[in-house]
């Protein structure tokens, strides 16, 4: 790397942290199987693990916490998420609670996914300003998707647009907290994360039993 490459991917960092750009990531992990015929079986139990969502919170190791509510705000256990529906996140050594909505859920026979973006708190579950209660801005997405080629399972999380919510009434009090948790320790633990939950979809890992 030459040193207009370094000077010009440090001001994109720098215009990242200050909620200017946004960047584009992906995670993904393969499992093959000996044959087509178990490859299909697993895959039923790789959709379920795709949507049974809050047991991705008892992953081995450092781990956030997942928890999924309707659209009116209240805890469900529903085998399948549906638009509109919001998932809490709260990170490792940490009580701050992250929101986004479930906006997508696409099931196919060779491929399920779902799609969520940041948003705000349900409101019947808050008295406070509708801002948005999470590190990323709203327009960002993460795409969940496990899939099946031939003996072959895929899982992936796709994020996009991730840019920082630290501009503006979207960002309402928790702009400085949001730079600090994107820049600082999502920034370090969003491989490690998705790398692990993306492995949980396609049967390198396994969940704690409860």
């Amino acid at each position: 790397m030459g040193l207009k490459d370094i000077v010009n991917k440090v001001k994109k960092e720098v215009k990242a942290v200050q909620g200017e750009e946004t960047k584009d990531k992906l995670f993904s992990n393969e499992n093959t199987f000996p044959d087509e015929a178990t490859a299909i079986q697993e895959f039923q139990r790789a959709k379920e693990k795709l949507f049974h969502i809050d047991l991705w919170s008892n992953l081995n190791g450092i781990n956030s916490t997942f928890q999924l509510f309707d659209n009116r705000g209240r805890r469900t256990t529903a085998p399948v998420p549906e638009e509109g529906y919001y998932i809490r996140i709260i990170l490792p050594a940490s009580t701050i609670e992250n929101w986004v909505q479930v906006s997508q859920v696409h099931v196919e026979e060779n491929m399920a996914e779902f799609v969520v973006h940041p948003s705000e708190k349900p409101k019947e579950l808050t008295e406070e300003e509708e801002v948005v209660q999470h590190f990323f801005i709203k327009e960002a997405s993460s795409t969940f998707k496990v899939e099946r080629q031939g003996a072959k399972l895929i899982g992936y999380e796709i994020g996009k647009n991730e840019g920082i919510n630290n501009q503006g009434e979207e960002a309402g009090d928790r702009s400085m907290l949001n730079t600090l948790i994107a820049a600082g320790g999502w920034a370090g633990f969003q491989d490690l994360q998705w790398d692990k939950i993306t492995r949980y979809f396609v049967h390198l890992e396994e969940a704690e039993e409860v």
